[in-house]
């Protein structure tokens, strides 16, 4: 007879997926199906032992029947001597029959019936057990998981931490037990449900065929033959059930003498593999209950082609959730949980936010992300080409958090010199073909990722009582004349995501590969934290505003920006090159520089754009006044007679509506 095919692996008990999930439904139906056919079952061969036991007692009750005629005393009974005779013999051959068929009842009992309710009451009645307790268990460590997912980050308890990462392990453990015997019994049911349907009809067999020898001796070769067969083969399948359950009792032993840290959520030891372009796992998804309250759920993620794939429990298959393919990703700091990472659709109209287990499955996941979004899964080597990709990565970018250490990050000082542009006589300037990246940045140049004033210098400020100064060396000096007479004063909601010097700052491409570097830069190094401020365009200048203390980060004459453009695909991404003079080489002139500023707005990068390119005309029409009177009259002006724009963007910013987008897209 062929072995049991379908089992459930003991090896994907820990992990609990949702496939795993899915075949141990079929076992737990067709462990449902067995149990009522074998009720079923139990009550017609009850009944068959019944009447057995019916047709025993019938035969004793003849038997006596036809003792008493002879004590009946017929008043015309005489001659009946030779009936009573004949009853009598008939009476003692009844009751040999009898005694058969009381045999044949009792040999029913022990080898029909009983082999199958001992069956239903061990068998089915453990299956059950085990189950209950596979749910109690699992619930356990799901209540577990989530209130390891909700403990704090920014007042971390160690001892809380520890007790909680015991509780998990100790809740995992306990459901991997429960699975694994769980998972054994049902795969041991697969051969006892075949002895059990073949155990009560050989025994029922055997005893009629026992009772007919005994009764007629007519029993035939052929049968005997075919029960010595069914009789074999009940002896094989016991034989291969005998082996299959020594085999799981080692696997069993083997997965449970690993060390507790299997169970443990968040493992240090493991190493980050950033070059994957397949992933799956559970993680926690943020999804809205109301207009101010969320919910966490833990569901089952996994990557196809380019799109993230969802799956619940008990799912026979996923579903899309986002399609990856030019997405961006960025780790977030969400409702104080750990290991958040948003995942936005180039469009940046859609968005969700994602809670690994781990900070090893985090990094993973935002890798694996970032890759996908680069359509690596369509080449001929997709590995090869994420191995290669990843590494230019990491030599490519090296972050670090100040103006001041801008120099040291560079392997190479001269690559990163803002002064190091391409002369203008280039082999791609002249042809006019696209550029390509080293011809618009230097390899490994360093990026900037905050603009924070120090606070002993803020401090000094406040003691001076003076003028207030930046970390930058820029004043309010030089703008504070052209602020009071300025013609357009607009204000807008930013985040700094980063600046890098650039080699040219007559290309819009110079932003567009400035913004993925600084992008690439934030998922590698895992750097989600943003500086908040407000950008003030004027009609002479650009200022960076601490929307905190309102003192000016940095600011640049408006002459000096040189390119401005709002990221293709994502509209909240905008960027501008600013031109300077670099006079380390001793030059009376100074050296062209360049650096490139990346953003991301609350609103669209082209409102910001625009504004810088009507600051622009603003400047050029003051050197006119009738080019100037011409471009006041064609714009609507406020009471001040400033040039009228938008609505301010910080009472927007305030609005309920509005709460979502402050999250970085980045």
């Amino acid at each position: 007879m062929p072995a049991v095919h379908h089992k459930l692996l003991l090896e994907d008990a820990l992990q609990d997926s949702p496939q795993t999930r899915s075949l141990l439904s079929v076992f737990e139906e067709d462990s449902g199906n067995l149990t009522e056919y074998t009720n079923q079952l139990l009550q017609t061969l009850q009944r068959v032992f019944g009447a057995q036991s019916e047709m025993g007692l019938a035969t004793e009750q003849l038997s006596r029947q036809l003792l008493d005629y002879e004590k009946k005393n017929f008043a015309l009974g005489k001659g009946d001597e030779e009936v009573i005779t004949t009853l009598q013999s008939f009476a003692k051959s009844v009751g040999e029959l009898n005694s058969l068929h009381s045999g044949l009842a009792n040999q029913m009992a022990d080898s029909m019936v009983f082999p199958l309710i001992q069956f239903r009451e061990k068998d089915l009645t453990e299956i059950s057990t085990l189950k209950e307790i596979f749910g109690i268990a699992t619930d356990e460590h799901e209540a577990a998981m989530v209130k390891y997912s909700r403990l704090p980050k920014k007042k971390e308890n160690e001892k809380l931490k520890a007790d909680m990462m015991k509780e998990v392990a100790y809740t995992r453990r306990k459901q991997h037990q429960a699975s694994l015997q769980y998972y054994c019994a049902l795969n041991a049911l697969q051969y006892r449900k075949r002895v059990a349907m073949l155990e009560p009809m050989l025994g029922y067999t055997q005893a009629q065929i026992s009772f007919f020898k005994k009764g007629l001796e007519m029993v035939s070769k052929k049968m005997e033959s075919f029960l010595s067969s069914v009789s074999d083969m009940t002896q094989n399948i016991q034989t291969q059930l005998d082996a299959e359950a020594e085999a799981m009792r080692m696997v069993q032993k083997e997965l449970l003498s690993v060390e507790d840290t299997v169970y443990m959520p968040d493992k240090e030891t493991e190493t980050v593999n950033r070059t994957l372009i397949q992933k799956a796992g559970y993680l926690n998804i943020r999804n809205k209950t109301g207009l101010v309250t969320t919910a966490w759920d833990r569901l089952f993620f996994f990557t196809q082609g380019g799109n993230l794939m969802c799956q619940p429990r008990g799912a026979v298959a996923g579903g899309m959730v986002l399609d990856l393919d030019n997405s961006s990703v960025m780790a977030v700091e969400c409702e104080d949980r750990r290991y958040c990472f948003q995942i936005t659709s180039p469009s940046g109209k859609t968005s969700m936010i994602l809670q690994a287990e781990s900070k090893k499955e985090y990094e993973e996941w935002i890798c694996t992300v970032n890759n996908i979004s680069r359509q690596i899964y369509l080449t001929d080597n997709p590995e090869a080409v994420a191995i290669r990709l990843n590494q230019t990565a990491i030599q490519a970018v090296t972050p670090i958090t100040s103006f001041e250490k801008r120099q040291e990050g560079s392997a190479n000082p001269d690559r990163a010199k803002p002064g190091g542009v391409q002369p203008a006589g280039s082999d791609s300037q002249k042809t006019g073909a696209t550029p390509e990246p080293e011809d618009l940045i230097a390899p490994g140049t360093p990026i900037q990722f905050d603009i924070m004033l120090p606070a002993s210098e803020f401090q000094d400020q406040n003691r001076a009582g003076g003028r207030r100064t930046n970390p930058f060396g820029e004043t309010d000096e030089c703008t504070a004349e052209s602020d009071e007479d300025s013609l357009l004063q607009q204000v807008f909601d930013v985040r700094f995501l980063g600046s890098m010097a650039v080699r040219c700052g007559n290309n819009q491409e110079v932003i567009y590969e400035a913004m993925r570097q600084v992008l690439a830069a934030r998922a590698i190094h895992n750097i989600f934290r943003t500086t908040e401020a407000h950008l003030m365009v004027t009609s002479s200048s650009l200022r960076l505003i601490d929307p905190q203390t309102q003192v000016t980060r940095i600011g640049f004459q408006l002459k000096e920006v040189s390119q401005f453009a709002a990221h293709q695909e994502n509209g909240r991404l905008m960027g501008f090159v600013v031109e300077g003079r670099d006079w380390s080489d001793e030059n009376e002139e100074g050296e062209p520089s360049f650096s490139a500023f990346v953003f991301e707005s609350n609103t669209e990068g082209e409102k910001i754009c625009y504004t810088i390119n009507l600051a622009k005309e603003i400047t050029e029409a003051k050197k006119d006044p009738d080019a100037l009177a011409q471009l006041m009259k064609n714009m609507p002006l406020t009471n001040d007679g400033k040039f009228l724009l938008l609505e301010p963007e910080t009472g927007d910013s305030n609005s309920g509506e509005g709460q979502e987008d402050l999250e970085s897209e980045a």
